[in-house]
């Protein structure tokens, strides 16, 4: 990761500066998450992926454009099916996605982590998703009972994941 793409950040820095924030502009999400892909650190601004079971938006969101975004995927928390495997996580990075966050499960670790992208994940699960056409995209989502927008900026490292309204500085 070049610094002049993607400055040293620090979650808990973040934290200390905005603890008093109560105006929802400043958020972190649950430590549920585990890390995979080839870059444990990330940020960018966010776009979104609803879907249940059903990762057809999210293969059509990682094979266009990433432009150094971060696509965070309301997968309904659902331990079922893997939303994104090897060939996504391959795409994602071919495509300038910073990174992909996903409220359900992931496949292909060993492929994740070759991925020069960042993943976070809830669990590792083999059984793929059907693809139905199904799902939105663009909308303002509920990731373990935080809000993620549109817009947002997204931030992970080693310590956790922080959302913020607007582009964070250290």
């Amino acid at each position: 990761m070049s610094a002049a793409s993607n400055p040293p950040f620090s979650t808990c820095d973040f934290c200390d500066v905005h603890k008093a924030d109560t105006s929802g502009a400043f958020r972190v999400l649950p430590p549920v998450f585990q890390s995979y892909g080839g870059k444990p650190v990330f940020a960018g601004p966010v776009t979104t992926v609803k879907c249940h079971e059903d990762n057809s938006l999210v293969k059509a969101a990682v094979e266009s454009p990433g432009e150094g975004r971060v696509l965070v995927v309301d997968g309904g928390g659902s331990l079922r099916r893997a939303l994104v495997g090897g060939n996504l996580a391959a795409a994602a990075a071919r495509n300038g996605w910073a990174g992909l966050v996903v409220d359900g499960c992931v496949r292909d670790v060993a492929e994740l982590n070759a991925a020069g992208v960042g993943i976070r994940a809830l669990a590792l699960m083999p059984l793929p998703t059907e693809r139905r056409g199904e799902g939105q995209r663009d909308v303002a989502v509920l990731i373990q009972g935080v809000w993620v927008r549109p817009g947002d900026w997204l931030y992970a490292d080693a310590d956790g994941i922080v959302v913020s309204a607007q582009a964070l500085t250290t």
